[in-house]
């Protein structure tokens, strides 16, 4: 699995713009939707939640968490080297293992990112965290931080984390 790259299809600067519109993403306080329903009704998730319901994963982030979710958008897919969201999707257990290397346990926003040097994944490993320009996790830049949801928050990514690739 070293040799998988990053996560999410590019969909080009309309999208780009469109997902970091706040309004994307504004709800009150008494309607936050779960972290996988915020991230369908975005838009710019669909690979993610295809890949989430091939791993059985979506129970999961629609439960009570809190988990905190480093999301890839559908253009971090697209930078994925040809057929390897493909061959993930065949692959029940790597695609989990890649799916559950984006989700913190908790709820860490982005005042706490900030602070740390690493933080470990529900799927047991480490992601490394480095806030000296912007905000990365391993080789992804933070474009969008603290979307609020009933269950936890969301940061999106432009790539796609893999373990063992950073």
């Amino acid at each position: 699995m070293s040799s998988i790259a990053k996560w999410f299809l590019p969909a080009g600067l309309a999208a780009v713009v469109a997902l970091l519109a706040p309004a994307s993403f504004a709800r009150g306080d008494d309607d936050k939707s779960d972290i996988v329903d915020t991230a369908v009704a975005a838009g710019s998730f669909k690979t993610l939640a295809t890949a989430l319901k091939a791993a059985d994963l979506v129970d999961t982030l629609k439960g009570d968490g809190p988990f905190t979710v480093f999301a890839p958008t559908d253009d971090a897919f697209e930078k994925l080297p040809a057929g390897t969201l493909d061959a993930l999707l065949k692959d029940k257990a790597k695609l989990k293992a890649v799916l559950l290397y984006h989700v913190v346990k908790g709820e860490v926003k982005a005042a706490d990112v900030v602070k740390l040097k690493s933080a470990k994944t529900v799927g047991g490993e480490s992601v490394e965290v480095d806030a000296t320009d912007g905000v990365k996790i391993n080789d992804a830049k933070v474009v969008k931080a603290d979307i609020e949801c009933s269950n936890g928050v969301i940061h999106v990514i432009d790539a796609v984390l893999v373990p063992d690739a950073k």
